[in-house]
């Protein structure tokens, strides 16, 4: 295979009731629109969507139907990866409404257990979802590889090594990184974009919230076996390359 498999990821979308939620229009869910829409432009064979995209479990079923309707209109796969915000509990937004019966749309701990796999692409995604609101490792136990490329989505907070941890809870370490071997680690939890890890051997990237971040990430696995991981801003503005 020749051409680049293109991969958008955004996380902390943060969808709510609220028709004020955020700064980037009049309602709620225009956070995973512009997401999506950017995905489109982007031509993306894949959107990663990693925790928290409803900022609560507690959404009405209007809210929880526009984004049916949002995901329905987007025309490529969707993997989700439920977060600490929206876990899969028994009154999960992911079972309520119809977003576990989209054909394409892909929900870590829901429709799969821990692995998506897509042959047309040699492609295996993976992550363990939040089912509840306490503690869990995000990276534990990473499965071996089974594809040409390997992607993991983790949601939770990295810390440097030596670095006593500001939050307690989803820790990821430097070790944990490395110890998936994935082409591409997908992070979310963090509003901010940002690269994180020693960089030795898994490129680790929060994409952070639309909201802040003003942008997404733009991931190219290329036919030779390179990956190169850019931000694009939901505005449709110019591409920019994370620094070595």
């Amino acid at each position: 295979m020749t051409s680049d498999i293109v991969l958008v990821h955004s996380s902390d979308l943060h969808v709510d009731d609220d028709p004020h939620q955020g700064p980037h229009g009049e309602d709620g869910a225009t956070g995973l629109r512009v997401v999506l829409a950017t995905a489109k432009t982007l031509r993306a064979d894949y959107v990663l969507l990693v925790g928290d995209v409803f900022d609560s479990n507690r959404q009405s079923p209007a809210i929880i139907e526009q984004c049916v309707a949002l995901l329905n209109e987007v025309g490529r796969p969707v993997i989700v990866l439920p977060g600490n915000h929206d876990p899969v509990t028994t009154d999960s937004v992911w079972l309520r409404g119809g977003l576990n019966h989209l054909p394409h749309v892909h929900i870590i701990g829901v429709t799969h257990g821990l692995t998506v796999h897509f042959p047309s692409h040699d492609l295996q995604i993976w992550g363990h979802a939040h089912v509840d609101y306490g503690n869990m490792v995000p990276l534990r136990d990473p499965p071996a590889r089974t594809a040409r490329w390997h992607v993991t989505l983790a949601h939770g907070h990295y810390e440097d090594d030596g670095v006593p941890p500001l939050r307690p809870s989803w820790l990821i370490s430097n070790a944990e990184i490395e110890a998936t071997r994935a082409d591409y680690l997908a992070l979310g939890h963090w509003n901010r974009a940002a690269q994180v890890g020693t960089g030795t051997t898994v490129p680790a990237y929060y994409s952070g919230s639309p909201d802040l971040a003003k942008t997404v990430n733009v991931v190219r696995l290329r036919g030779h076996g390179t990956v190169v991981v850019t931000r694009e801003g939901i505005d449709w503005g110019p591409a920019e390359t994370f620094p070595n």
